[in-house]
């Protein structure tokens, strides 16, 4: 029997290392296969555009990037941000949405909510097991990893909640500071777990704007690539008006046209599209007609343009510069944004670090400096910085201002 329970050892040990190299080793093949800087040529940045983009407040509307098990201190072999790539992009502002469920395929066409890619992720990563059957836990998972950087590390990141923290961020960075600020963003409020509590909740951990819906239909209504194609139901309109009371923007990034309707009639606060392309430049079924871009810029909205194919279609520098003077065309240069969708499962040309390479495209795209200076970052950091809650007497006055007269 010794030599049963030797062998009965060994296949211990054996299951034992296969775990502990899938958890060491398995979150970094996942994410260099779903995030991926397809090999190019380094992009030609002239002097003038080199010198413009140092210059510059740059900022970007969407990256997924506390999803992965990444230590954002050091520059890694994979993904599309961290901070010292940011540094090397100029970045000053980065809005770090947070993902909590995706389902399998991710179609823009349809999906059903029947299944979700990050379950797994998160078990394999090794997150706490709070987290492993509640959508509510991953999102504070996530927020407490930010808050918790910003708190180690003061002089590279610095969390927003409010507008005053972005005029203190600017006045930081016009002395010489290399400081990034991020902003805490929910992708999808299935996050809620049909609890209107858990605004207040999320608010708490710091999250200062929410996106409806990502791939499918939940309880606030439909999704742009759901099944039901529907607007907000009762629990999704509850939900908006308390998002704005309680000073939350408002993303409609994968909403359902019909979403997009409604709360555009039903709110006075602007929104945004955080990741999107322009129908026209891009048809796609991830791409929400024109003429809804231009009701939401009518708003006082804002519209970030994403740097991967379901957005744009060329996901050249060229081809993302085109978008955005496209976008510009149909909702004017004060309302439009970066907004990369990076880390976000997707195929991208260039990283953080490679901005620049934008900045020249924009400029050969004959866009004059004033307008560059606005798309890679001005827009959305007024923005922020108008919109942001002051502090809590905004907070409890903003339910006032919910309804149009």
């Amino acid at each position: 029997m010794m030599w049963v329970r030797r062998i009965l050892v060994a296949l211990l040990a054996i299951v034992v290392a296969g775990l502990i190299l899938g958890l060491v080793f398995g979150p970094a093949e996942v994410e260099r296969e779903l995030n991926v800087v397809a090999p190019h040529e380094s992009w030609p940045v002239g002097r003038e555009a080199a010198g413009l983009h140092q210059e510059m407040l740059i900022a970007d509307l969407h990256a997924d990037t506390f999803l992965w098990d990444r230590d954002l201190r050091k520059r890694a072999d994979r993904g599309h941000v961290d901070l010292v790539r940011l540094r090397e992009g100029n970045v000053a502002v980065q809005v770090f949405a947070v993902v909590t469920k995706s389902p399998s395929g991710q179609n823009y066409d349809a999906n059903t909510a029947g299944s979700d890619n990050i379950t797994p992720l998160v078990m394999l990563q090794g997150w706490p097991v709070a987290t492993w059957d509640s959508l509510g836990e991953r999102a504070l998972y996530q927020a407490t990893r930010l808050r918790e950087l910003a708190r180690s590390d003061p002089d590279l990141i610095r969390l927003l909640l409010t507008g005053t923290d972005v005029e203190s961020l600017l006045g930081a960075r016009a002395q010489g500071s290399e400081i990034i600020g991020g902003l805490l963003a929910l992708e999808g409020a299935h996050a809620l777990e049909g609890d209107l509590a858990m605004i207040a909740v999320l608010r708490e951990a710091g999250f200062r704007m929410m996106g409806l819906h990502h791939f499918f239909d939940n309880k606030l209504g439909g999704s742009l690539h759901g099944i039901s194609g529907g607007g907000l139901s009762e629990f999704g309109r509850e939900a908006v008006r308390e998002m704005q009371r309680q000073g939350i923007l408002i993303d409609l990034a994968h909403s359902s046209e019909a979403v997009v309707r409604e709360v555009l009639a039903m709110t006075t606060r602007p929104p945004v599209v955080s990741h999107t392309g322009v129908y026209s430049q891009c048809p796609t079924a991830r791409n929400i007609d024109d003429t809804l871009l231009a009701r939401i810029a009518a708003r006082g909205g804002l519209i970030g343009i994403g740097f991967w194919e379901g957005a744009v279609c060329d996901i050249t520098p060229a081809g993302v510069a085109r978008s955005i003077a496209r976008a510009i065309e149909i909702v004017g240069e004060d309302h439009v944004a970066l907004g990369s969708d990076w880390d976000g499962s997707t195929t991208v040309l260039f990283d953080a670090s490679e901005l620049s390479a934008l900045t020249q495209a924009l400029l050969d795209e004959g866009l004059s400096e004033v307008v560059i200076r606005k798309v890679m970052g001005e827009n959305l950091i007024g923005f922020l910085a108008t919109h942001l809650p002051a502090g809590e007497t905004e907070l409890q006055s903003a339910g006032e201002r919910l309804e149009p007269s």
